[in-house]
């Protein structure tokens, strides 16, 4: 995936402005940077859920725009912020979403078996069978997530997909997004607001401020005292763990 001189504007200002970047293939590339940035318009604008004013954005060799909609609904799954869904679904329900890009309604025992492992993945066995709208935010987090995994996508987007979760399954959800990269050979791209989750968890990190780029490299060329500092106007230190950046802010 390849963007090149992106351009959003909202009543006439720049949401994002000169935006290029280069998504390595089977990697895991997180967004950061303060609110208002810019990290989850990039990503409706390269998910193709938000019209670019101006720019270019390939993906797999071809103008995004060209694709149709169900062959690319088989490459690329995203989930956004807002995610309500006013219906009586069952956890299982919600997750064969996932699969209608495949099979519509009509599942067969192929998308069962995917629909069950993506439930495994997201540790909801227990409560597939529960109603969304009674169950908790973290929960329903978990589930959507799972839906997205069931989509079985070779690019899999994710806007603050830790959002309502502690912090036994925000670790949880991190190490799940390892494992579709290292495991299922995915290419991950996730906005996120920890930026310690990025550094632990990425291969690549892309920063944003003010509606542009201000570093997009690996973890150890952003994750420094500052780059930081000048993406979030705060004093920053680094220190090291298990060789991976922590950043501590004062």
């Amino acid at each position: 995936m390849r963007a090149k001189d992106l351009r959003k504007e909202y009543s006439g200002r720049p949401a994002v402005r000169d935006i290029s970047f280069e998504i390595p293939k089977g990697k895991v590339v997180s967004f950061i940077g303060p609110n208002g940035a810019g990290k989850s318009t990039v990503l409706g604008l390269v998910s193709r859920l938000i019209a670019r004013d101006c720019g270019e954005i390939y993906f797999q060799g071809r103008d995004i725009s060209r694709w149709r909609s169900r062959d690319l609904a088989k490459k690329l799954a995203i989930l956004t912020q807002s995610n309500n869904i006013n219906m009586k679904l069952t956890v299982r329900e919600l997750v064969t979403f996932g699969r209608f890009p495949y099979s519509r309604s009509r599942m067969t025992d192929e998308d069962n078996r995917v629909i069950d492992e993506a439930i495994a993945y997201m540790d909801l066995t227990d409560m597939e069978d529960r109603l969304i709208d009674e169950i908790s935010g973290g929960e329903r987090q978990r589930a959507y997530i799972a839906m997205v995994i069931a989509q079985d996508t070779e690019y899999v987007l994710l806007d603050e997909p830790t959002n309502n979760l502690d912090i036994y399954h925000a670790a949880k959800m991190m190490k799940t997004v390892r494992r579709l990269c290292d495991e299922l050979g995915k290419t991950v791209i996730l906005v996120l607001h920890e930026i310690n989750y990025a550094s632990f968890y990425s291969d690549y990190i892309c920063a944003f401020r003010d509606g542009q780029i201000v570093k997009f490299g690996t973890v150890s060329e952003v994750m420094t005292k500052e780059t930081l500092s000048e993406i979030y106007r705060v004093e920053f230190e680094i220190q090291e763990i298990n060789g991976k950046p922590l950043a501590i802010y004062y």
